[in-house]
């Protein structure tokens, strides 16, 4: 049966609000597709897969319910070599479509390839809005042209003023609008992370299949024991029950890392979010609820809005305003290749074998383990930055193109030159045993400096900032560090330098 539009739903795309399900209509083919295109254009974690998948696969039987067409393809039907726009050409022939209609992607590589894309002649195409995203693309860009540098503080206020978040009577809650300094306490083990209560799927069936197919992965697959959302019901539930149990102590303890708890008390909502499962505006409007209930503390309520309604909004503004250059910016020239450990967590270095071996298990791993702990180390070291991208985006769950490259290559590794990050975000195992509990027990001593046992972070820190004084040097929120550096003895100097030289030609065996 033909129809009028063929209607592209993209996988991360699935928002049951948007405006076209609001009527259900023959002459509407909705088209899903499980591509390898999508699998393979980096490795990906096993459950990064697997839950991509199934949630089309809920979604899809969700709109057909509903009574929309649907046109879905599983992996297994899948042609690995075909390309979407040949795809696309098959079902607009197969249904005898006169339009194409899809929602803005929020990969570059997927708007740039529909972008270009031609139907046959006399089939219009169109595109519309996501509906998703407090901003449009250009708004950042936008806000801030003309500005050599483009601070996420001056978008975050105004975002909070336009969307009159936590303001009251035209001030910011509490006179002041960041509150930053108060979410920093290190964990002790009490009060304990909340019971996981995410509902278990078993999707062995589903994994069976992407094996079968072919698609390459890595990462445990946890396929019977599965617990990312599968629908928009269960991230609402997700969103319920971190409200009540865990954001009463996000705010304090939203840096804190432990090898005890890889949850503490972080929302994990991040998959539901970036697969538009749930709007940014729900998520704020119920922390602000609490606050306003008085049933959370200001600081904990301003540091999880300020991270969907600024940090979010901004990188994403960001990416559109910077791609495609944005991906080749390596400031540093770092070259290093990614040590072996990245793949298996086996290092001896706790933290970061906690960390990675957390991500590897669990697809997750929270802001500050991916900065402070994988980018620190990665930084450090001078791994490039284009291969770090590549392994942040492929082994997180929440990990989507706009949203990860920024953040990898601006916040975490400086790769932009500073125009995201005002400063390279390093540290000795001074912050790292301050705000987590990695170093007790670690084969390294955290305050060794030199030696067989020393701490790598320590002489990689003092070398790093040698290596790029060119660069850094006069970078005004680097404080004490050069000024220490100039009051070592060149036999301190050198040894530290000797020390990093030796820990870069031995990565693999760290």
């Amino acid at each position: 049966m033909k129809a009028r539009s063929l209607r592209l739903i993209l996988g991360d795309q699935l928002n049951p609000r948007h405006s076209w399900f609001q009527q259900v209509s023959d002459e509407h083919v909705y088209v899903m597709l499980e591509m390898r295109q999508e699998t393979d254009y980096v490795l990906h974690h096993a459950q990064k897969i697997i839950a991509i998948f199934a949630a089309m696969r809920a979604f899809a039987r969700s709109l057909q319910q509903a009574g929309h067409r649907i046109h879905y393809q599983t992996i297994q039907e899948a042609d690995p070599a075909i390309t979407l726009p040949k795809l696309l050409d098959q079902l607009l022939q197969h249904y005898q479509c006169t339009e194409l209609r899809y929602q803005e992607p929020d990969e570059y590589r997927l708007d740039q390839q529909l972008a270009a894309y031609q139907p046959a002649s006399g089939i219009r195409k169109y595109c519309v809005s996501s509906e998703h995203f407090f901003t449009m693309r250009q708004e950042v860009a936008v806000q801030f042209k003309g500005k050599s540098r483009w601070l996420m503080e001056h978008f975050y206020r105004a975002m909070r003023v336009r969307h009159q978040i936590l303001m009251e009577q035209g001030q910011p809650a509490g006179g002041q609008w960041n509150y930053d300094a108060d979410n920093r306490a290190a964990w002790s083990g009490l009060p304990w992370e909340p019971a996981d209560q995410r509902p278990v799927h078993d999707h062995s069936q589903l994994w069976q299949d992407i094996q079968q197919a072919g698609v390459a992965s890595f990462g445990e697959p946890q396929a019977a024991q599965f617990r990312w959302p599968l629908d928009r019901t269960e991230a609402l539930q997700q969103l319920q029950v971190f409200v009540s149990t865990a954001l009463p102590h996000f705010g304090s303890y939203q840096d804190a890392m432990s090898h005890r708890a890889w949850r503490l008390f972080h929302s994990l909502l991040s998959f539901a979010l970036n697969t538009k499962m749930l709007h940014p505006a729900e998520v704020v409007q119920a922390v602000e609820q609490e606050w306003r209930a008085a049933r959370i503390p200001l600081h904990t309520a301003e540091g999880f809005i300020r991270q969907i309604l600024g940090w979010r909004e901004y990188v994403r503004g960001v990416y559109w305003a910077r791609m495609p250059d944005y991906v080749e910016q390596n400031h540093f020239n770092h070259q290093q290749p990614l040590p072996a450990w990245f793949w298996n967590g086996q290092t001896r270095m706790h933290c970061v074998a906690s960390a990675i071996g957390q991500s590897l298990e669990h697809a997750y791993a929270h802001h500050i383990q991916r900065l402070m702990v994988i980018g620190n180390f990665a930084l450090l070291a001078g791994l490039q930055p284009q291969a770090l991208h590549q392994w942040y985006l492929g082994i997180y769950i929440d990990a989507f193109e706009w949203v990860e490259l920024p953040n990898t290559l601006g916040m975490s590794q400086y790769a932009d030159g500073g125009f995201l990050a005002t400063k390279p975000y390093v540290s000795t195992a001074t912050y790292i045993d301050k705000m987590g509990d990695y170093c007790k027990g670690c084969y390294y001593d955290k305050k060794q400096k030199t030696g067989e046992r020393a701490c790598p972070f320590n002489a990689l820190y003092w070398d790093f900032f040698a290596r790029h004084a060119e660069q850094l040097s006069r970078n005004p929120r680097i404080g004490m560090v050069y000024p220490q550096w100039r009051k070592m003895s060149p036999e301190i100097q050198a040894a530290y330098q000797q020390q990093a030289q030796r820990i870069r030609d031995n990565l693999d065996s760290l």
